[in-house]
């Protein structure tokens, strides 16, 4: 295995702050909603898309991007976000509607974007790959060998956007990775009621590309599938998919009944998380002490909850701001 002591630090201390993200999101994004749920209450509102259990997806393959190399993610973007380097003040900020946001609050949860480091998010399924094929394109016209990585859900590769992409990338030659994370659910429909093959790494076949499977949501795994797919892109070899079997932990959305899955489903999931899983690793077989793991615990949390209280003493913007920033 090809991982360094201090690339697997990373991957762990990044998924633990994710993780601690959407936790503290979970509470932030609650208040004002209850006893009877209504989406628009609250300091956060509109929907919600969380990402707990699948960190490995974005950390397993963001430890190998560069600030230049382009991000394009779906409506569950945090952990996305976040592995990539997003500005994490202005992020929160963002949602919570302040004009200190990434776009001074008229974006929210799913229109995140960071030009300093080449991410974006948008809530259309499917939409986002053909804005990393033309990042793809434009590495490729101007020689500079960087890559761009499309994550969607599987739901999204029964799309026509899914497939046209594909076929481009693969024609032309373009260094695009599309990350298909398997919760085995798009919104409520199980994976197997939607799609007719085990899995859409075998797609790539069809287009000429190459396909990764990574299962069990391991983000080792994903981390060694990941690099040779970015070593491949960057070498001019070509477009690659990439599906990991992941795990929501969560409803697609906050407030989500989830009367579609079986009550035992979600625990015997969290039996299998993969933080725990990794934490567990880092002691036992890289002698890294518990001391030096509850350090970075220490501060993704620090870095999380300063970003929270940034976004909750940002002020709002003006009324008349409304009628800036607009394409008349």
């Amino acid at each position: 295995m090809t991982i360094s002591i201090d690339q697997l630090k990373w991957m762990y201390e990044t998924m633990y702050k994710i993780r601690y993200y959407e936790e503290t999101m979970m509470d932030a994004y609650a208040e004002g909603k209850n006893p009877v749920f209504n989406i628009g209450l609250g300091p956060v509102p509109g929907e919600m898309h969380l990402s707990n259990g699948q960190e490995p997806a974005a950390v397993g393959i963001c430890a190998h991007l560069r600030k230049e190399d382009t991000v394009s993610s779906p409506h569950r973007p945090h952990h996305h976000a976040i592995a990539k380097g997003v500005h994490l003040k202005k992020m929160t900020a963002e949602m919570f509607g302040k004009v200190t946001g990434l776009s001074k609050g008229k974006g929210g949860h799913m229109h995140i974007f960071d030009p300093e480091v080449n991410f974006s998010c948008g809530g259309i399924v499917g939409a986002n790959i053909p804005h990393a094929l033309g990042a793809a394109l434009v590495s490729k016209k101007r020689k500079t060998n960087d890559v761009a990585v499309a994550f969607i859900g599987e739901g999204a590769a029964n799309q026509g956007a899914f497939h046209e992409s594909l076929n481009l990338a693969a024609l032309w030659n373009l260094p695009l990775i599309v990350v298909v994370e398997n919760n085995n659910y798009g919104i409520s429909v199980a994976k197997e009621d939607s799609t007719s093959i085990a899995s859409n790494d075998l797609r790539a076949s069809a287009y000429g590309a190459k396909g990764y499977y990574v299962k069990d949501n391991d983000p080792i795994a994903m981390y060694e599938a990941s690099k040779d797919a970015v070593e491949r892109a960057r070498n001019g070899e070509g477009p690659s998919i990439i599906e990991i079997e992941t795990y929501r932990f969560l409803g697609h959305f906050q407030g989500d009944p989830e009367l579609y899955r079986e009550k035992k489903e979600v625990p015997e999931l969290k039996a299998k998380d993969p933080i725990v899983k990794l934490r567990n690793l880092l002691v036992s077989e890289y002698n890294i002490t518990e001391e030096d793991v509850i350090a970075l615990e220490k501060k993704a949390t620090e870095v999380v909850d300063e970003a929270y209280q940034f976004a909750r003493e940002s002020a709002y913007p003006q009324p008349e701001a409304a009628l800036e920033d607009l394409y008349i």
